[in-house]
């Protein structure tokens, strides 16, 4: 059986953590009301199995198929979770929509994505007001596009992975010690939901991204007999946040009806006094009834991200945020909202120092299971973007960190039945961010074309603005690009992109102007028409700029249009004059290819017979190239 991460049962999902009280007198109980015991207590593998007894063939209640289900999707053993789901809606087609998402999610964890892409239909036409279902309608086949995407990182192992426990959570200090989560202690008490010992935080040293991580050891004075873990540190290594459980601060709700006391996941705060931690106490917006967990503080400890349920989340676990003054006091608790949340699961919050946002979502367009995703909070309404493949798979990813000025980063997963804790090494890569204007009053326009070409001016790919106006692209770092902007009814711009040799973030302001700024009385000015050397046919720069022309001559269908084609003094009058002539009517079949009437163009050639600049035999290079032009006089209006 495969097991689900032990992370998930304590931390992500807000497991209560259960502790019986008194025992149960001599009331004898049924085997369905054994098993929901079981269940109710968390403890999912023996509750499958008491549930699996229960089973009748076409004579089962759809509650126990159900029950069997959730039990399997709780240790995410995603075969018997589809199966067992599968067979509760073909009992009863009308369950509740949730029922359907969680089918759709087992079976894309199982790699059954075509199947996944069915149910997740009849839940659009269940739930269609749900953002889920929404994202999903909106692009139903998007694994093709994961796929092709541009990979970010590659990964290996960490070295400190224990073969019979679960490793997660890992987060680097600036001090290069690395805490991470482990149930690798040995003890016989075993937490019911997996048969996993209890998590500690554990503690390992790094060198550096190509050396191997040692000397791991427990962080003793932070455990307990409970969940403890993971942890985060402040930029000067003097403070931790961790997670444990709300036993430690005394909360939790008595279940008098069962007989147990049940608790939830808190945050507690930590002080670094020498080489120990001190002064354990928990932050004040932890609850006995919802769990706050997954903490993750910003580098000057001014900001912390955390998951939790607490009221106002939009759905099973949220990322929030709060802010700490410079005395250590908190302000109130902020929902990242929409950017981030969903109706579903989203959790493992890591701040980088640039501002980049990762955490784990189960409810957008992924792969299957948790995948890591990533959003530049530097960016106003930036979304999220999948990590993509290697770092995501139909498994279980999540609990990514990732350290810009040491180049590494670390993530967990659990796609060879465990829960493991991976190296995460950036590829280097340029995160481009074109935001698309109009020159005159500066709103954002939405819908413009926006194509990149390599340095060699081939063309990569063509996207569009969003409603923000923005249009984003990964390209390799340190290398040239270019881009062409255009939008209609607006003049289109060519664009040289800076190098940038160190990869991150690069935002690129590209403003338009309306069409009607470039009509003047007598003429359209256009930028120059470049022609190689010796040759008349229309080049891609030259194309660019003749398409603005087009624009406005359909936008004024009366126009009538005299091509003038101008050359340098160089060489004989009557080889400038046949070139001249030659370019005059490429470009006026140009035009024609795009649709404007033969009848509205006339060309000439005029050689050097008119120049711009009369300088003769004393012309500069940049007279020459002044005089090398292309004019389109308005014969009519």
């Amino acid at each position: 059986m495969n097991i689900k991460k032990l992370c998930l049962s304590f931390l992500l999902t807000s497991v209560i953590s259960v502790s019986a009280i008194a025992q149960v007198g001599n009331e004898k109980k049924t085997p369905l009301e054994l098993a929901d015991d079981l269940y109710n207590k968390y403890e999912f593998v023996d509750a499958a199995k008491a549930y699996q007894k229960l089973v009748r063939g076409a004579k089962t209640d759809n509650y126990i198929y159900l029950q069997l289900a959730d039990c399997y999707y709780n240790v995410f053993n995603t075969v018997e979770a589809a199966k067992n789901y599968g067979k509760a809606i073909a009992n009863n087609p009308n369950i509740d929509s949730e029922i359907y998402y969680k089918y759709a999610q087992m079976l894309k964890a199982s790699g059954r994505y075509d199947t996944a892409n069915e149910v997740m239909r009849k839940f659009a036409e269940k739930a269609p007001e749900d953002n889920r279902a929404i994202s999903f309608m909106r692009e139903p086949d998007y694994i093709p596009r994961l796929r092709e995407q541009e990979e970010l990182f590659t990964f290996e192992e960490s070295g400190i992975n224990d073969l019979k426990a679960s490793d997660f959570g890992a987060f680097l200090t600036t001090g290069d010690t690395l805490y991470f989560a482990s149930s690798r202690k040995d003890t016989k008490k075993k937490y019911g939901w997996n048969e996993q010992p209890f998590l500690d935080i554990y503690q390992a040293k790094y060198k550096g991204a190509n050396d191997p991580l040692y000397d791991v050891e427990s962080v003793s004075e932070l455990n307990t007999k409970y969940h403890d873990g993971p942890a985060t540190v402040t930029g000067d290594g003097k403070t931790m946040y961790f997670a444990t459980e709300s036993f430690r601060s005394g909360k939790f709700v008595k279940n008098k009806k069962k007989l147990v006391k049940l608790g939830k996941v808190s945050v507690f705060r930590a002080t670094k006094k020498g080489n120990k931690w001190t002064k354990l106490e928990p932050v004040p917006f932890n609850g006995a009834d919802y769990s706050v967990s997954n903490p993750s503080v910003s580098k000057d400890g001014r900001t912390l991200y955390f998951s939790s349920d607490m009221p106002g989340s939009m759905g099973e676990t949220d990322i929030w945020k709060v802010e700490i003054s410079e005395d250590g006091k908190y302000g109130d608790p902020v929902n990242m909202g929409s950017q981030v949340n969903t109706e579903g699961r989203e959790s493992f919050p890591f701040i980088a120092d640039d501002g980049k946002l990762y955490f784990a979502s189960d409810s957008r367009q992924g792969y299957g299971g948790l995948d890591v995703y990533v959003v530049d909070l530097a960016i106003p309404g930036a979304q999220p973007k999948n990590l993509g493949a290697p770092i995501n798979t139909a498994k279980d990813d999540f609990a990514f960190s990732f350290y810009p000025t040491k180049d590494i980063g670390f993530f967990s997963t659990n796609r060879i039945g465990r829960d493991d804790i991976y190296k995460a090494k950036p590829i280097c890569t340029t995160e481009m961010y074109i935001t698309v204007t109009d020159k005159q009053t500066g709103k954002v326009l939405n819908n413009a074309q926006v194509d990149i070409f390599d340095d060699k001016k081939n063309l990569i790919e063509t996207k569009y603005s969003d409603r923000r106006g923005i249009v984003e692209y990964v390209v390799d770092c340190g290398k040239y690009f270019y881009l062409q902007v255009s939008k209609e009814d607006y003049e289109s711009r060519p664009v040289e992109v800076p190098l940038n040799k160190k990869g991150g973030r690069q935002l690129i302001n590209v403003a338009l102007r309306p069409i009607e700024l470039i009509v003047k009385t007598e003429e359209v000015i256009l930028g120059d028409i470049y022609f190689e050397f010796n040759k008349s046919n229309i080049t891609q720069q030259g194309a660019f700029e003749l398409d603005k022309l087009v624009q406005v001559m359909k936008r004024n269908p009366q126009m009538v249009i005299k091509v003038g084609s101008h050359t340098d003094n160089r060489g004989s009058a009557a080889y400038n004059q046949k070139l001249s002539d030659n370019r005059a009517k490429t470009t006026v079949q140009y035009l024609i290819s795009k649709g404007i009437d033969s009848y509205r163009l006339q060309s000439e050639g005029f050689g050097f017979s008119v120049p711009k600049v009369d300088c003769k035999n004393n012309c500069s290079e940049e007279d020459h190239a002044t005089n090398r032009r292309s004019e389109f006089l308005i014969l009519k209006k």
